[in-house]
C-alpha cells in the first residue's frame, strides 16, 4: 500500500512537472510566435487533468508570465462601460480569476473588463474533485466547481491593495454568490453589495449557476424580488452607491415564460438592475457529440452554448426593448462570433473556454476580427451595433 502511495504522489508530481515546463516553452513560443501556442503548446497543456490546467494559468496571470498585447485597439471597439470608458467590449468571464489573484495579468492580455468570482462570504472548498472536465471535439468544458471561493475579506483585501496602486486601472467586477449552506441565502448578497461595493467597478449578482443547490430558484418572480429589492436597498446604503452598476446573471435554460417574469420583476422601481449578463452556463447536453460526457453533472460552457445564449440575448434585448445593457457570453471564440452577439443585443461580450483551447493571443484576435467586421458592415462603432440584427436570433414561431 505504501508503494502505491508513493507511485502515486511521484506520478502526480510528474504530470504537475510537465505541466509547468510545458507552460513555461509555451510562454518561451508566444513571444516569438503567437499560433505556435495553440498549435503545440495547449493541446500539451489538455494533456494535464483539467483543474490542474486551469490553476496553472490563473499561476501564469498571477506572475504576469505572458508578454503584455502590444495589440492597438481601434478606435470602433472604444465604448463606455457603465460609466467608465474601455478600449474595447471583451472581458474575462466569471470563474477563470475566482480569487482576485490574476487581474493585473489578464489586464495585460488585451481584456477590456474583468470580472472575478463568483466570492462567497465565507471561504469553502467547493465541490469535491474531480469537477472539471473537457469535451475536446465539442471545444467544451464542463464544470461543477461549486463555487470555491477565499471568500469575501481576503478577496475584498486583494483589491483595496489593487486600487492603492497609481499604475492601476483595470475595470474590474465582483461576481457575487451564496455559500453553499447558508439559511440566509438574500444576505449573502446584501453583504457582498456592503463588502465589495466600495472596491468593484460593478457588481454581478449571480443566481444561475447550476453547481449550488437551489440557487436557481433565486430567478423565481417572488424570490428575484426579494432579492433584488434587498440588493438595491443595501446599495442605496454605500457611500458611493451611485457609481457602483448591479448586474444580473442569467441562466441559458430559462423558457420565455421565465424571462417574462424576471422583466417584470426588472421593471418594478425597487427591482432594477443597470444590466443583465447573458448567460451562465447550461445543463442541456442536447447539442454535445462526447455521449461520454452526457449524464456528468455540471454546468457545460463553449461552442454548445453558443447558439443557445445568443436567442437568449435576443429575447431578453426584445423583452426589455433595448432598455437594459446586456452583456453576452457563451461560445465566443472568434470576432465573428462576438459580433452576433452584438448585433443580437449584447453591448459587450466576455469568453473563458476559448481561452482554455487557444490561449492567450485569443484575446487579439477577438478584437482584431471584431474590428474588420464592424468596418466591414458599415458601423461606425460597438455601440451602432448592438440588436441591429436581434430578431435574426429569436426562435421561430
Amino acid at each position: 500500500m505504501q508503494k502505491m502511495q508513493k507511485y502515486s504522489k511521484l506520478r502526480s508530481l510528474g504530470v504537475v512537472t510537465a505541466g509547468a515546463t510545458a507552460l513555461c516553452f509555451g510562454i518561451t513560443v508566444y513571444q516569438n510566435q503567437d499560433h505556435l501556442i495553440r498549435t503545440f503548446v495547449m493541446p500539451a497543456v489538455r494533456l494535464l487533468p483539467a483543474e490542474t490546467s486551469h490553476n496553472l494559468a490563473v499561476w501564469a496571470c498571477k506572475y504576469r508570465l505572458y508578454p503584455a498585447s502590444d495589440y492597438m485597439d481601434d478606435m470602433n471597439l472604444h465604448n463606455s462601460f457603465f460609466g467608465r470608458l474601455i478600449s474595447n467590449p471583451i472581458g474575462i468571464a466569471a470563474g477563470f480569476d475566482k480569487n482576485g489573484e490574476a487581474i493585473c495579468g489578464l489586464k495585460d492580455l488585451g481584456f477590456g473588463f474583468i470580472e472575478i468570482g463568483s466570492v462567497t462570504p465565507l471561504a469553502q472548498d467547493g465541490n469535491p474533485k474531480p469537477r472539471v472536465f473537457r469535451l475536446i471535439n465539442d471545444r467544451a468544458i464542463i464544470n461543477r466547481y461549486g463555487f470555491n471561493s477565499d471568500g469575501h475579506e481576503v478577496v475584498a483585501e486583494r483589491l483595496r491593495k489593487l486600487r492603492e496602486r497609481e499604475d492601476f486601472n483595470a475595470v474590474i467586477g465582483v461576481n457575487l454568490g451564496r455559500n453553499r449552506d447558508t439559511q440566509t441565502p438574500v444576505n449573502d448578497y446584501v453583504a457582498g453589495v456592503r463588502t465589495f461595493g466600495p472596491v468593484a467597478d460593478y457588481l454581478v449578482v449571480n443566481v444561475s449557476s447550476p453547481n449550488t443547490h437551489g440557487l436557481r430558484d433565486l430567478q423565481s418572480k417572488a424570490k428575484l424580488t426579494e432579492l433584488l429589492v434587498a440588493v438595491n436597498n443595501a446599495r442605496a446604503d454605500l457611500k458611493n452607491y451611485e457609481k457602483v452598476p448591479v448586474l444580473l446573471k442569467l441562466s441559458p435554460d430559462l423558457d420565455l415564460d421565465d424571462m417574462k417574469d424576471i422583466v417584470e420583476v426588472l421593471n418594478k422601481k425597487q427591482c432594477r438592475v443597470d444590466g443583465l449578463i447573458v448567460s451562465n452556463t447550461t445543463v442541456a447536453r442536447d447539442n454535445i457529440t462526447d455521449i461520454k460526457f452526457v449524464n456528468e453533472m455540471g454546468g457545460l460552457s463553449g461552442e454548445p452554448l453558443r447558439a443557445r445564449s445568443t436567442m437568449l440575448i435576443a429575447q431578453m434585448y426584445a423583452l426589455t426593448k433595448g432598455n437594459i445593457p446586456i452583456i453576452g457570453v457563451g461560445g465566443v471564440s472568434s470576432g465573428q462570433d462576438a459580433f452576433e452577439k452584438i448585433e443580437a443585443g449584447a453591448s459587450f461580450v466576455q469568453i473563458y473556454t476559448a481561452l482554455a483551447y487557444e490561449g492567450p493571443d485569443v484575446v487579439d484576435r477577438i478584437k482584431e476580427q471584431l474590428s474588420s467586421k464592424l468596418n466591414e458592415r458599415g458601423f461606425s462603432n460597438v455601440r451602432a451595433a448592438v440588436g441591429s440584427n436581434y430578431k435574426q436570433y429569436l426562435p421561430s414561431k
